[in-house]
């Protein structure tokens, strides 16, 4: 019985590295594959040698800066020079600010992710509760409000949330400042700005506008999933069996709910690190995706390619952890995967 059991435990240890070792080989690829066509594309964008000297440079200016920076290469050796350099946590010199890549992405860095992780909470807290309400108490009046409200929330871009908050929020009430990070603390190479006052205040309207849209994909995703859960045979059972209707409706019915939300809530918060690049232009918010803007304006091809490299880094690691999660807690995929093995 017990040599049955660890027998068990060895080959659903084994299946769940193996799952790991095909899902990092298959993240791999894609990482390449997305380097190399943002690579590709970006060599139309412009030439940074001109942005770099001006349009009055001769000729031989031309030719010396391009085999400085290497540009005068073909496209297969720059690339493969930047794949060597990136597997080493380098990606080279900006063409615009002189200075490494790496290092201006970690400055960055930290500001994309405090806006990320702050727009993702409100969205949770705020999108579950509305979409289990609106499951729960259909047809009234407060759950339409939330679905009129869901729908303004979808339709609407983000720049226009964004100004639209600025000029309430900024303008006419004064209540939040408009752009910036405000005050920030420094802890090592990471800078925080939620461990001040004017750091939270600074980050509030930001983090509404990103959130809203994701707010909207919860709400209306966690209540398609309930009344979907609350029509099941188990959920009549539990009913039948003289269950309250607390019970049913959050023991049972959200828990089986949250289970595809968990998966869909992971892949947005790539999303909101990836498209954060609309609202940190809108409100000076020094991160990530405002220094790619920059960058394009200047035609600074190392600093695009390693924040799309960056980002395709961050799908798939929330990817992996998502589809882990998932396994762990859905138990009808481990009783599948160990039926499957023996």
């Amino acid at each position: 019985m017990l040599r049955a059991l660890l027998d068990c435990s060895f080959c659903r240890f084994l299946f769940v590295l193996a799952f790991i070792l095909r899902r990092l080989i298959q993240a791999l690829v894609v990482m390449v594959a997305v380097a190399f066509i943002a690579f590709m594309l970006f060599q139309y964008v412009g030439d940074p040698v001109v942005f770099l000297l001006g349009q009055d440079a001769t000729p031989e200016q031309i030719r010396e800066l391009r085999a400085q920076l290497g540009l005068d290469q073909p496209f297969i050796v720059q690339f493969w020079h930047f794949l060597v350099n990136a597997a080493q946590g380098e990606f080279g010199l900006s063409l615009r600010q002189g200075a490494k890549v790496s290092r201006l992405i970690a400055e960055r860095f930290p500001a994309t992710l405090e806006l990320a992780l702050v727009a993702a909470f409100l969205a949770l807290i705020v999108g579950v509760p509305m979409g289990v309400y609106a499951a729960l108490k259909r047809g009234t009046f407060t759950s339409q409000l939330f679905m009129t409200i869901s729908l303004l929330g979808v339709s609407l871009p983000t720049f226009l949330i964004g100004i639209l908050l600025i000029l309430v929020f900024s303008v006419t009430l004064g209540w939040f400042p408009s752009f910036g990070r405000g005050q920030v603390v420094q802890m090592g190479w990471w800078s925080s700005g939620l461990m001040t006052a004017k750091g939270w205040h600074h980050i509030t309207l930001p983090a509404i506008t990103l959130a809203i849209f994701q707010l909207t994909l919860i709400m209306r995703l966690v209540r398609a999933e309930m009344l979907e859960v609350l029509r099941t045979d188990y959920i009549k059972f539990a009913r039948a069996r003289g269950l309250t209707n607390r019970a049913v409706h959050f023991g049972h019915a959200l828990k089986n709910t949250l289970v595809p939300v968990m998966t869909i809530t992971g892949l947005q918060l790539g999303s909101i690190i990836a498209f954060a690049i609309v609202t940190e232009t809108v409100f000076q918010w020094p991160g990530m995706g405002f220094l790619f803007i920059q960058s394009v304006q200047f035609a600074d091809i190392p600093v695009m390619a390693a924040y799309l490299v960056l980002i395709s880094f961050v799908f798939v690691s929330i990817n992996l952890i998502v589809d882990l999660l998932y396994y762990v807690v859905d138990p009808r995929l481990r009783f599948e995967r160990a039926a499957g093995a023996h």
